[in-house]
């Protein structure tokens, strides 16, 4: 069984430069998995860079 690394809240609003509204707003909107234990709320890596690569990618003038 592959144990998958797990990022803190801060850990992750760090290395993808969100903040903590935008994060949980991510969560309620479904578009974001945690994981639970306890009282601490964990983001399994491979959740967090599916959560990156659904970003839209805008090019051009807009960007």
């Amino acid at each position: 069984m592959d144990i998958p690394e797990l990022l803190t809240v801060a850990d992750f609003c760090d290395r993808y430069s969100i903040g903590k509204t935008s994060f949980y707003r991510e969560v309620n909107a479904g578009r974001l998995k945690i994981r639970k234990f306890g009282a601490a709320t964990r983001i399994a890596r491979i959740d967090a860079e599916a959560w990156a690569d659904a970003l839209p990618v805008i090019e051009g003038e807009a960007a």
